[in-house]
């Protein structure tokens, strides 16, 4: 077992064991954590931040970022909300995923093609995708249910989304599961995932070698936004309502489950397992604090926390990384050529 390997393999037993530390101690400090239903409902709630982080993580490995995942989803609900009378219900959800899509698309065009910097592009499509959302809806809350009473087959079928059961498992959390594993065996065993990490690894490497960068890139973005619009219409489907202000922030959540979990911001590195521990960890810290009736304010602080302690140790394996690249390059030097003299001829 080769040294880049061993150290993934520590830092997933690391996370295992943060993650069963969170557990013991909420589980003392609240009798309600462990019981069956609190841990249905915890598994419930992080499907929305789970589905999302699945295509951050893909998008990070290659070097990507996506700031605007929260106010996408927002936006497909909000879709879902307006035209839900004039298209029908169902039609309404398909729209709202392709035009999340289209978001995503958008940034990745913009990042590619353009050249615009990841960060500028996806914090300028927060502030846009948040914006039409809010004109959509007057800024109001739209209830999401059949008030005329013409499409109950429709709505039925569309609260089974968010309320349903396949093979005795919740719908979205189905929905999430399916998507990881599909996710997990195209960074393993595709071209494309392959593909991803050498992108995330050695951007100008990469394309010299003959790697479509550029197109690999731009399906990442379309995928994360793809990913809010799924997401938008299992919230969507189980609040009864589309409302503007949803999701807000919920990008630094994301984004600080999977620096969590070892995505590297600098890209090419990190496994969909350790950003699934990421969240896991994440939602068991939040969940016992919501139990030990803490206030948001002081949750918020907990995940700022969190989020610079992750980036942290992000720039402290960078620079591990880094020493022990110079360390070897160096020995690959043989000592002869270091230290011997010339030698001057003797008249």
């Amino acid at each position: 077992m080769n040294s880049v390997r061993m150290r993934s393999l520590q830092e997933l037993a690391s996370l295992v064991v943060m993650l069963v530390v969170i557990v013991v101690v909420m589980s003392a400090s609240s009798p309600v954590f462990f019981t069956a239903r609190n841990l249905e409902n915890t598994l419930l709630d992080i499907t929305t931040v789970g589905i999302l982080a699945i295509f951050t993580t893909m998008l990070m490995i290659g070097g990507g970022l996506d700031l605007s995942i929260g106010s996408t989803l927002a936006l497909g609900g909000v879709i879902i909300g307006v035209y839900q009378e004039t298209w029908g219900i169902l039609p309404a959800a398909g729209a709202a995923v392709l035009v999340c899509g289209f978001v995503g698309l958008i940034n990745g065009f913009l990042v590619t093609y353009v050249g615009i910097n990841p960060l500028i592009t996806t914090l300028g499509m927060l502030s846009i995708a948040r914006g039409v959302a809010f004109v959509l809806a007057n800024g109001l809350t739209i209830p999401v249910f059949d008030l005329q009473g013409t499409q109950l087959d429709a709505y039925t079928a569309f609260t089974q989304l968010g309320e349903g059961q396949v093979l005795g498992i919740t719908t979205p959390v189905f929905v999430m599961l399916v998507l990881f594993v599909g996710a997990l065996l195209v960074m393993q065993f595709t071209p494309y995932g392959r593909a991803m990490y050498a992108i995330g690894g050695n951007y100008q490497a990469s394309k010299l070698a003959g790697l479509a960068v550029r197109r690999y890139r731009m399906i990442a973005y379309t995928l994360s936004g793809l990913s809010a619009g799924v997401a938008s219409v299992l919230l969507t489907s189980r609040l009864y309502a589309a409302d503007p202000r949803a999701a807000t922030g919920m990008e630094l959540t994301v984004i600080t489950a999977a620096v969590l979990g070892g995505i590297s911001l600098a890209g090419g590195k990190g496994t969909l397992i350790g950003t699934t521990l990421g969240v896991l960890i994440l939602s068991a810290l939040l969940n016992g604090m919501k139990l030990l009736s803490t206030s948001t304010d002081a949750q918020n602080i907990a995940l700022g926390l969190v989020l610079l302690l992750a980036v942290g140790l992000d720039q402290l394996r960078q620079r591990n990384v880094n020493l022990l690249r110079f360390v070897r390059s160096n020995r690959l030097v043989p000592e002869s050529v270091t230290t011997s003299q010339p030698k001057v001829a003797k008249p």
